[in-house]
């Protein structure tokens, strides 16, 4: 019986170069049997047994031909935003009898601006991953040591095939000296650096779904709970706002939720340095009392913030159960950080 597979804790961090994040595969040197794109998209990648295209099988990853002449094949990523790399998962699902013996990853950082350095060939990658084995139809991980903050990626596959997805696990670096204090800013958004760190249930959808661009595209692009059957029951998720803020205005968005949103809501926040001190029973203070929701709607709430006090975490509270498809909470930054 084959071992269930451990998955590294740099899982729980955010994907930097999700496709619906914003992260973006710019150049492949080969795609031919299989597009570059699907390399950032959701999921593990699919499999159809009867569909083929005019140039071979159809395979939901990136495939290149088999190379018949010296050298190897590689592609350029554009994170969703500068961020520091914990991890790395080059996923070969499905890809069995042609994926890359081996694949090594090397790193760049490029300003606003500069982008003509990858098309002039001038930045300066750094190997952040040197030449490592891959398995076949697995889940391939990797811990990343460096501690520099990076924007591109180029990913090198040894000698030709296919890779199902890449994910880039870490953390999001913005530069908080450029954002001005009096501007409004969306605190909970990933893009920033909001990460929902833990909730009591997600059984039908993730948590981290909650602070991702965009409205949901469908009923699972959200967090849902399963349905409860005690009195008086409340579900609850806790977000890490990307930076210690004030919050004036928030957005509940039960997108897709009809016949499973939740009846009401209400949010709390904290203010702590040290993040283990966070828990669903830390001393939380009310920002929002509770609140009637609609099916697939957008709520905005204002007038019944607290906005006297800065907030490091927030915790949404769902009455008795249900589906939220995303939270928006939009304020401006303290001057004081938090780790």
């Amino acid at each position: 019986m084959k071992e269930p597979l451990e998955i590294p804790s740099f899982c729980a961090m955010t994907d930097l170069a999700a496709e619906r994040l914003g992260g973006k595969v710019l150049y492949a040197t080969d795609d031919f049997f299989a597009a570059k794109e699907n390399l950032i998209k959701p999921g593990r990648g699919i499999f159809i047994e009867d569909k083929y295209t005019d140039r071979g099988k159809w395979m939901d990853g990136w495939e290149s031909r088999r190379k018949r002449t010296p050298g190897h094949d590689w592609c350029i990523i554009q994170l969703a935003t500068t961020g520091m790399l914990h991890g790395v998962d080059i996923d070969t699902n499905h890809f069995l009898g042609n994926h890359p013996p081996f694949a090594s990853i090397e790193a760049c950082k490029i300003d606003d601006g500069d982008i003509n350095e990858l098309q002039n060939n001038q930045a300066i990658w750094t190997e952040i991953l040197s030449k490592s084995p891959l398995n076949a139809g697995s889940q391939n991980f990797y811990n990343i040591q460096s501690k520099d903050k990076w924007t591109h990626l180029k990913l090198h596959i040894y000698p030709d095939g296919g890779v199902a997805r890449l994910k880039v696990y870490g953390e999001v670096s913005k530069d908080w000296n450029r954002q001005s204090n009096n501007e409004l800013i969306d605190l909970a958004a990933a893009i920033n650096g909001g990460k929902a760190i833990s909730c009591n249930d997600m059984f039908f959808s993730s948590k981290d779904n909650i602070n991702m661009p965009g409205r949901g595209i469908n009923m699972g692009d959200g967090w849902e709970t399963k349905r409860n059957r005690n009195p008086e029951n409340r579900d609850w998720l806790i977000l890490k706002l990307a930076h210690r803020g004030t919050i004036e205005k928030v957005l509940i968005d039960t997108c897709h939720f009809k016949g499973n949103y939740p009846d009401s809501f209400t949010l709390d926040g904290l203010d702590v340095d040290d993040e283990t001190k966070v828990t669903d029973q830390s001393t939380w203070q009310a920002i929002i009392p509770k609140t009637k929701l609609e099916a697939d709607c957008i709520h905005e709430v204002e007038n019944e913030i607290a906005r006297d006090k800065s907030f490091t975490h927030v915790r949404l509270n769902i009455f008795p159960d249900g589906g939220v498809s995303r939270m928006r909470l939009f304020g401006r930054i303290s001057l004081r950080k938090f780790s």
